[in-house]
């Protein structure tokens, strides 16, 4: 079932990925998962946006070089 987020007056897009998705690193999957909206850049109120499912990550969250290999 996927969840959704009506926005309120101001939102922009990095914003709804961080509060509703947990990182703005999301932010382009949240625009491709709302194509329609793609050249808004700050909502209005009211707009019902999809919020894409994440992925869940496994293993380290590090960036490969400074993880410690065994």
């Amino acid at each position: 079932m996927s969840r959704t987020y009506t926005t309120v007056q101001g939102d922009m897009w990095d914003a709804i990925a961080y509060a509703q998705l947990g990182s703005t690193d999301h932010t382009d999957r949240l625009m491709r998962a709302n194509l329609p909206y793609r050249e808004i850049y700050r909502f209005p109120a009211g707009i019902v946006l999809t919020l894409p499912e994440i992925p869940e990550r496994t293993g380290s969250t590090l960036p490969p070089w400074k993880q410690v290999t065994a």
